[in-house]
């Protein structure tokens, strides 16, 4: 028969159609403000006796919570509103200890039904949950400069190996250096030593005052690469930073060449992203010099050719430049206590030059090892009635341990002032050092009041759209009509359930993106039925009609979506943020919409009027 299904092809769509509703229902649920509280290091857990106490000042100051949970070793606080969520973490900050951590938060309601055959709703964005947006700037020019220094140090090095004298050496155009010589021959040896020795850059031999000059400077293509690669390694750590944060549904992007837009929906902690996003903290290994009296040198303020001067404790310390070990080689810190109950973190190693740290310290058993802890900051300065920023490289020792046994893998680092600067020194470590300063240039905090009231104006104009399309069907095309209204209820299950699975991020640029699919969907149902009218119009029996409506239309239905289809592959590609969540929930938005349009109100046609012999068809005209 033309209009009739098999069997398993009803069982198909049927069953695609029941967990597409099943996997949609998770995104009713509205996640609730809640609070945080995570036991300092040395404790295990919060005690039942402080628990009480939250409960008793909650009482006394009239803060309504909803209920008190534990997972693991943490404590939730969930609230009804976020004005009572606001007012309990000061409360509860005040009652336990400093070291405990309090945080603010949201939850997920979802039934544990729900969660066990792991149907979740969806992220929600900045813009509908609330959160911090950070434009994060990049400091290119300071890693070019690093480039170039390289460049000069390596020429020195060879040109000094091959015995060759230079009577001037200086920096060109911020990434590139000239070079003087005497006559012609040292000039052209010192060029192909240059080229050998450094193969990415371009050098031009030229004649100037009557010296033989050669300007060397890096191939544009590989500065251009360098650049990229830093904002692409910074975007990557500051990934790795937002996970430590605890924020799932967080968006990293580039923004222009040289600075990188960062989303939290959720956080409400701004302070502290700040502060865990824009730190570039890295650690150095060094051994103490012992050759020289650190006294003296902090009394001529001349540290001896290498070595370094610092202070530590009130006192001065001279250390060895040599770096015995990077931050880069750490793997894993974890902060803790050590057995006197002072802060410490636990570091492991992986990354490399860990036979090299285990080498040095066995030979040096009994010697003082230095920890360099190493940031860059952004500082803003009055100069001249101006505020200007500057960048400023901050240096400190935090430890000067005495190596008692050769370290492994394995090792603490001691001496930390308090148990916060231990977990942000162990949290940082952990996300890995940015590459270069970076400077927090805007920051926008969207509170989670405008995120609700961007919900209901997105979900009202979804309702409204969708409420006009369904009574326009239903009235035009009568029965056939209310067939396609149903797929088209169908298709929005269907399209939440597709963005739930993937975990995309919804947007109010999505929730367009949702309005337009729907509006695009039925669309192929009014091509298939105009079809089924003109086909019965010229004399078709009702059978036949419906057959080649939906054989016919298919190709136009294909061509009209597979257009659409390029132009959103074009935006998710070329496009970032907001144009991507467009583009994303537009591309599952025509397969839903295929699905439904052409597979579902075909089983349902089939079922209703297949195999049967009709004097009548209900699609809005007298047959």
């Amino acid at each position: 028969m033309q209009n009739k299904y098999a069997n398993w092809q009803y069982i198909l769509i049927f069953v695609i159609c029941v967990v597409g509703i099943l996997y949609s229902i998770p995104n009713i649920y509205i996640d609730e403000p809640a609070i945080h509280i995570s036991a300092s290091g040395y404790k295990k857990t919060i005690g039942e006796n402080n628990i009480s106490a939250i409960k008793s000042i909650f009482k006394l100051n009239k803060v309504e919570f909803k209920s008190i949970t534990r997972k693991h070793d943490d404590v939730f606080i969930r609230f009804y509103d976020t004005d009572n969520q606001l007012k309990a973490v000061d409360l509860v900050k005040e009652k336990l200890s400093e070291d405990d951590t309090v945080a603010l938060t949201l939850l997920p309601t979802t039934p544990r039904w729900l969660q066990a055959i792991n149907a979740s709703p969806m992220n929600l964005g900045l813009d509908l949950r609330g959160g911090v947006h950070l434009l994060i700037e990049v400091d290119i020019s300071s890693i070019v400069k690093r480039k170039q220094e390289a460049l000069i140090r390596i020429a020195k090095k060879e040109l000094r190996d091959a015995r060759i004298r230079y009577t001037q050496i200086k920096t060109k155009n911020k990434h590139g250096m000239k070079l003087a010589f005497k006559d012609k021959e040292t000039r052209d040896r010192s060029y192909n030593i240059i080229q050998k020795a450094v193969t990415d850059v371009e050098s031009i031999r030229g004649l100037e005052n009557n010296q033989y000059i050669l300007e060397t400077v890096y191939n544009p293509t590989i500065l251009h690469d360098l650049k990229q690669h830093t904002i692409e390694q910074t975007m990557s750590t500051l990934r790795n930073r937002v996970n430590e944060l605890g924020v799932t549904e967080a968006i990293v992007q580039q923004q222009g060449s040289n600075r990188v837009a960062v989303d939290l929906p959720g956080i409400q902690d701004a302070a502290r992203a700040k502060e865990i996003l824009g730190g570039t903290a890295n650690l150095q290994f060094h051994l103490i010099d012992v050759e020289n009296d650190p006294t003296k040198a902090a009394e001529s303020g001349i540290a001896p050719a290498g070595s370094k001067l610092y202070e530590y404790n009130g006192r001065p310390v001279l250390i060895n430049e040599e770096v015995i070990l990077n931050g880069d080689s750490i793997t894993s810190a974890v902060s803790s206590f050590d057995e006197m109950g002072q802060p410490s973190v636990n570091i492991s190693l992986g990354g490399g030059g860990e036979s090299k740290f285990n080498r040095v310290t066995r030979n040096n058993i009994g010697r003082a090892m230095p920890i360099l802890f190493i940031e860059n900051k952004t500082i803003t300065k009055k100069i001249k009635g101006k505020l200007v920023k500057i960048r400023k490289k901050i240096e400190k020792l935090i430890s000067v341990a005495t190596i008692q046994s050769a370290l492994g893998s394995n090792f603490r680092i001691t001496g930390l002032s308090n148990p916060e600067e231990a977990r942000d020194l162990a949290l940082l470590l952990r996300a890995g050092a940015l590459p270069t300063a970076v400077e927090i240039v805007e920051e926008t905090t969207v509170g989670p009041t405008l995120g609700m009231e961007n919900i209901k104006r997105g979900l009202v104009s979804l309702a409204v759209g969708m409420i006009l399309v369904l009574i326009f069907m239903a009235i035009y095309y009568r029965v056939l009509g209310i067939i396609a209204d149903i797929a088209l209820v169908l298709n929005l299950f269907l399209l939440v359930s597709c963005l739930s699975w993937i975990g995309a991020t919804l947007t109010l640029p999505g929730i367009a993106a949702i309005v337009l699919t729907l509006g695009m969907a039925i669309d192929a149902n009014v091509l298939i039925y105009e079809r089924i009218r003109e086909e019965l119009r010229n004399g078709k029996s009702i059978q036949a009609s419906i057959y080649s409506g939906y054989d016919r239309a298919f190709e136009t239905i294909l061509d009209a979506n597979i257009t659409t289809l390029i132009v959103a592959i074009v935006l998710l590609a070329v496009g970032s943020g907001p144009i991507q969540a467009f583009a994303i929930t537009l591309i599952l938005g025509l397969m839903t919409s295929m699905f439904t349009g052409l597979a579902c109100t075909r089983a349902i046609v089939n079922l209703l009027y297949g195999s049967k012999k009709l004097q009548s068809l209900s699609i809005g005209i007298k047959v």
